[in-house]
């Protein structure tokens, strides 16, 4: 696998500060001398904004002193998902500042050889399964050449190597035609569902996204793996009405899959493809309720996956999501479902989950630009 080199046009505070000097210089030319203060009132925060900051000060105040951010356990899983958030953010470890340097004790646990056992698997030490293996594998994808060190890069790019190659061979391990292509719970698992499949997959395509050595094969099995969960009925190269199920053989679509199968499908380049276009009409007309099952983590893959549909999907999307978690932030700064299995994994999680579902419009993270 080679080391990748990052795209600079993907660094949005290079963009951002780049303009900040153009309207700096055009600010001077014209009043003869720059107002700094003429500057940053161009932007006000708004309530999304301050929502967000909000945030992040929660999931920083609950780190704790061995760098992991969580508060109820899976600790490896959740201090990954809470890495992302913050970085969607635009947050870098390499900032000289407190959420720098949050971010980079973070990252420090995560990389500890402990949570990582011999075959490369991230999953065994906090109990968090292939689900937590593919958050923290892409989490590390995302991060490839953003440590805060020469040496933090390079552990990063020692854990991945090992990770995605047990990513690997679990999806080759022997499986029923129909579950081909997908992953389980565990690394010898025989059958397959989405929702673990979605963790695995956007974390090989990001890492083929940083020019690591993907073979395009195990894209193309995850691919149809998909396809096979989409309950449209297929007629050619068309499909009907529908979404995606857990597993396939389902003919009812839920929102959290739908949502899901809808991100991976556009991650994948596949922007035109029917089911593309099915789910996010789908979507459309089934909009999320406050007491949808899975909410957070539903919405985490709404928000994403409507944005990069865009028009009507977006701004749909957009308020949908705005209306359902602003109101119902606590004052801390976190989000709390309101019960069920979300409820059990704890506020950072659902914090953490929140902040990726409104950041979209930031699109700090790679693996969520079209």
């Amino acid at each position: 696998m080679q080391m990748p080199v990052r795209n600079a046009d993907l660094n949005r505070r290079k963009w951002m500060l780049a303009l900040s000097g153009i309207l700096t210089t055009t600010l001077t030319q014209r009043s003869g001398a720059a107002d700094p203060e003429s500057v940053e009132n161009l932007y006000v925060d708004d309530q999304l904004d301050l929502a967000c900051e909000r945030a992040a000060e929660f999931l920083i105040n609950n780190q704790n002193s061995s760098g992991s951010i969580t508060d109820r356990g899976h600790e490896v899983a959740l201090t990954s998902l809470a890495i992302m958030a913050l970085a969607s953010l635009g947050i870098e470890p390499s900032e000289p500042s407190k959420r720098g340097r949050a971010l980079q004790s973070a990252l420090d646990f995560v990389l500890d050889p402990k949570h990582q056992n011999k075959l490369g698997y991230f999953g065994e030490h906090d109990g968090s399964r292939m689900y937590g293996h593919g958050i923290v594998t892409l989490m590390l994808t995302e991060m490839l050449g953003m440590g805060a060190t020469i040496e933090q890069n390079v552990q990063i790019h020692q854990r991945l190597e090992k990770s995605l190659r047990l990513i690997l061979s679990s999806q080759a391990v022997r499986k029923e035609r129909m579950l081909v292509g997908g992953w389980r719970y565990s690394p010898q698992s025989h059958d397959s569902d989405l929702s673990v499949t979605i963790w695995q997959l956007m974390a090989l395509r990001s890492a083929k996204n940083d020019g690591m050595d993907i073979p395009s094969q195990a894209i193309d099995s995850a691919l149809d793996y998909l396809r096979n969960s989409f309950t449209g009925r297929r007629n050619g190269d068309t499909v009907g009405e529908g979404g995606f199920s857990y597993t396939p053989g389902q003919s009812r679509p839920s929102f959290t899959m739908t949502a899901a199968g809808l991100l991976a499908m556009q991650v994948c380049g596949q922007y035109d493809a029917p089911e593309v276009t099915a789910s996010a009409d789908w979507l459309l007309t089934h909009q999320p309720k406050a007491n949808e099952r899975y909410l957070f983590y539903g919405l985490y893959y709404y928000a994403q996956g409507m944005h990069q549909v865009g028009g009507k999907y977006a701004d749909d999307s957009s308020r949908v999501v705005s209306t359902l978690l602003l109101p119902r932030q606590r004052r801390d700064g976190s989000w709390m479902s309101p019960g069920g299995e979300e409820r059990n994994v704890g506020m950072v999680y659902s914090t953490s989950l929140a902040l990726l579902s409104l950041s979209v419009r930031y699109h700090y993270l790679p693996i969520y630009q079209r």
